[in-house]
């Protein structure tokens, strides 16, 4: 499955609130100040702490995955990830180099691997970590991503984005991501509506099976990968209650059946190798009598598209909407 338990899970059952749709528009990226390139540089995080660096950071560590993502894309190569054979499995927009270090998981990362590279910064999400950040600052400069916004995580993505860029001094690469993914927003839902398609029902869900007990972990209005879809001129048609950072929703196969319209197409991610919709719900007559089932209107993505990510996996979210709905 996505995201660790640690982090979005515990979101879903905690605090399942209904999120709204957020837009592309340009969103402030973080108060920041620069002195001319090579000179020290001052970004302030989601915790609207003002972090000063010497110059701008060469040697990093991240240890979220939409966060190393957009490292990669800048032209930066951590020097250490947090699992980063995990992130080789369900990110492909930006691969890692092998000499990058392992330095723990993501939801319980080595303070001493990443104190022992010595690095300039290190890029991480909040997300309940306050503990964690206090004993890395001892040690190392600190920024600190949102992650996720469920009230606009496009333009959170931005501001995330554009604050790492500040920080390692890639304010250029930066410019140019966004614009890319902009056109790529603007020819997307251009074809669609070519293709007469603009307004048409999709979902994205994903799912892990305990026993013989199928969750399935819907992607609302405010997720990441579902405001791609909308921006293209589609609708979710989840419209079930969904955390307020995430956008997601927990449910299960009888949830499903509020999902009526035959037209509605399903994405779903299993790069893991654990396809539950494919697998455990073969033989359920519930999921089987589903009309996007049994129109055969469910598709597995390809592997290795992270549903948390940049830019880069925006995009491949983008030509993945396009092959369904302007085939």
């Amino acid at each position: 499955m996505t995201r660790t338990r640690f982090t979005a899970l515990i979101a879903v059952v905690a605090a399942l609130t209904l999120g709204a749709c957020g837009t592309t528009e340009n969103a402030a990226a973080p108060a920041s100040s620069a002195s001319p390139a090579g000179g020290p540089v001052t970004v302030t995080d989601s915790r609207g702490k003002a972090v000063t660096l010497k110059a701008p950071a060469t040697k990093v560590v991240g240890l979220e995955w939409g966060e190393v993502e957009m490292l990669v894309s800048l032209g930066v190569m951590p020097v250490g990830v947090a699992d980063p054979k995990g992130y080789g499995t369900w990110v492909t927009a930006a691969k890692l180099d092998p000499s990058v270090k392992d330095v723990g998981t993501r939801g319980e990362p080595s303070v001493d691997s990443i104190v022992a590279l010595q690095p300039d910064l290190v890029v991480m999400e909040g997300d309940g970590s306050a503990n964690l950040i206090g004993q890395l600052e001892k040690y190392v400069p600190v920024v600190v991503a949102k992650g996720s916004d469920a009230t606009d995580n496009l333009g959170r993505m931005r501001s995330d984005l554009n604050m790492i860029a500040k920080a390692v001094g890639k304010t250029t690469a930066a410019e140019k991501l966004l614009v890319d993914f902009d056109a790529a927003i603007a020819d997307g839902k251009k074809k669609i509506a070519d293709a007469g398609a603009a307004g048409r029902p999709f979902a994205i869900a994903d799912g892990w099976k305990e026993g013989s007990t199928v969750s399935i972990r819907m992607f609302g209005k405010g997720a990441l990968v579902s405001q791609i879809g909308i921006q293209l001129g589609l609708t979710n048609a989840w419209t079930g209650k969904t955390d307020e950072a995430w956008g997601l929703g927990q449910t299960d196969v009888e949830g499903m059946t509020v999902l009526k319209d035959p037209n509605m197409h399903l994405f779903y991610n299993a790069s893991d190798g654990t396809d539950v919709f494919a697998d455990g719900l073969a033989a359920n007559a519930i999921w089987k009598s589903l009309p996007f089932v049994k129109q055969g209107n469910l598709h597995k993505m390809p592997d290795g598209i992270w549903t948390f990510g940049g830019p880069l996996s925006g995009k491949q979210y983008i030509d993945e909407f396009l092959k369904t709905y302007t085939a």
